[in-house]
């Protein structure tokens, strides 16, 4: 994007009617610090790393036993229903502001500076807690080919891994989340060729004489545990699509976004659709329901049924793949809301100071820092911090997506109010406003969803002291500064 061009995006950013005044960060992108080094392709593969990870290669199994073939296929279109809302308010409001950490900078602008402030927190510490927890993956998966090696030194050397990917540079950092990703999706996409040629009869897979098709489909019912799991399940499903949002994060080192953005939101969406519902309707036809990968995943339950050599060495890696692909955006993403924050002077200004690189260095070490101080407490305190912890951040995603709904209406409210026409901006999402506001519906009968379900409601005892927490210490820390003249 040209300066010009950047310039034609500035009314919408500078308008008076905002709720508060704009902040050097959000007027100057290109004077941050931060580098326009990432492209359309670091981009898509950057929002689908940071989406298929574990849930899908482990744990999709349990969706289809919940709620059965057509249930767990329903429940993912929703989510990919939802997902897709969010990502075209999101590509509307990033072409308009491409800016590093965006989320709460939307906030801040359309909501307020409390709800930014808390949306912040809420998401860095979200990462922060998932980084944790795929260091410690890491660290078990290689227990497969080393079973007498300490995990923790596995787990060191990812961490060092990742840490050296996000200080160095972010064309680095995007080089090497694209070829993770790739590394999945290539995986995701020969599951289901393989699959469905064993659906067809084209290759023989064991316990079938003839070619399966889809009679596991209805061998017991259209639903055979009835239509409520597939309510039960979609919470998994909507936190199973967290980390699309991160083609908001990383819009202001994008080069060009306004072309990158539109097309990483579209081809993100449709891809993660098809590598969804394509996997799970391919382990639904080839693997009964009710033995659908409980307890193994069910990717490495299909390999093995078609006498694929070495399956779950193979799938191993692939998870081992996923596992640092995750933390890998994990870091990045904890990073730039740090910056973000920083720069705005909602924390320590010293936090969004960055290298030569156009690296926020000291950004990263924080963030690393925080996520080892959450990976101790999951040794030392894991019933209590650690479970504390994993509460809080739970709902941080549909807090997120929310807030970006509400943010383009509100944005293209401001930007119609100043008299401009919708033909002018970079990217204009499509219907408008039910788009946004059926994202809204579905993220409240999310959180609805986790009210009715037992297993999930001890999420809003932490969550909601917490939220309180973060706008009581935003608000007193800003009337402290007030007071003493601390601008």
């Amino acid at each position: 994007m040209t300066k010009e061009e950047q310039r034609t995006t500035t009314p919408a950013v500078e308008s008076k009617t905002a709720a508060t005044a704009p902040s050097t960060a959000e007027r100057e992108p290109e004077a941050t610090g931060l580098e326009r080094k990432m492209e359309s392709r670091h981009l898509t593969m950057i929002s689908l790393g940071g989406v298929i990870g574990t849930g899908l290669f482990l744990s999709s199994g349990y969706t289809i036993h919940q709620a059965g073939p057509l249930g767990a296929i329903i429940a993912y279109g929703i989510g990919s229903l939802l997902v897709y809302f969010v990502m075209l308010c999101l590509g509307e409001l990033s072409v308009a502001m491409p800016y590093a950490g965006s989320f709460h900078l939307y906030a801040n602008r359309f909501i307020g500076p409390g709800t930014a402030f808390t949306i912040a927190i809420l998401y860095w510490l979200n990462w922060a807690v998932a980084l944790a927890s795929e260091f410690t993956a890491a660290g078990l998966l290689m227990q497969r080919w080393f079973p007498g090696s300490p995990t923790w030194m596995w787990s060191a050397i990812f961490i060092a891994v990742v840490f050296a990917l996000n200080i160095l540079s972010v064309r680095l950092y995007g080089e090497s989340e694209f070829w993770f990703a790739s590394i999945k999706v290539f995986a995701i996409v020969a599951f289901i060729i393989i699959g469905l040629l064993a659906i067809f009869g084209a290759i023989p897979i064991s316990g079938y004489d003839s070619a399966p098709l889809f009679g596991n489909f209805v061998a017991d019912g259209w639903f055979p545990n009835g239509i409520a799991p597939i309510f039960s399940t979609l919470l998994t499903v909507v936190f199973a699509f967290s980390g699309t949002e991160v083609v908001g994060v990383a819009a202001g080192e994008t080069r060009d976004p306004g072309a990158a953005i539109p097309k990483a939101v579209h081809t993100t969406v449709l891809r993660l659709a098809i590598f969804f519902i394509g996997s799970i309707a391919v382990m639904a036809a080839l693997i009964p329901w009710h033995k659908s990968g409980v307890d193994t995943s069910p990717f490495v339950l299909v390999f093995q049924s078609i006498g694929m050599p070495f399956a779950g060495d193979v799938m191993n890696f692939v998870v081992l793949t996923a596992v640092l692909s995750a933390a890998n955006s994990g870091l990045y993403v904890c990073s730039r809301m740090v910056w973000s924050l920083a720069k705005e002077r909602m924390i320590p200004v010293g936090l969004a100071k960055t290298n030569f690189r156009g690296v926020p260095v000291f950004a990263v070490m924080f963030s690393m820092a925080g996520s080892l101080l959450a990976l101790l407490s999951s040794v030392v305190a894991a019933s209590t911090v650690y479970l504390a912890l994993v509460a809080v951040s739970g709902l941080a995603t549909i807090v997120v997506w929310a807030s970006v709904a509400v943010c383009q209406i509100r944005f293209r409210r401001q930007w119609t109010a100043e008299g401009h026409s919708v033909d002018e901006l970079g990217y204009r999402a499509p219907g408008y406003p039910f788009v946004p506001w059926a994202a809204i519906v579905m993220c409240v009968l999310a959180l609805v969803l986790v009210v009715l379900d037992d297993s999930q409601r001890s999420t809003l005892y932490y969550m909601i002291p917490f939220v309180g927490l973060c706008y009581a210490f935003y608000y007193a820390r800003e009337a402290w500064r007030r007071k003493h003249g601390d601008k």
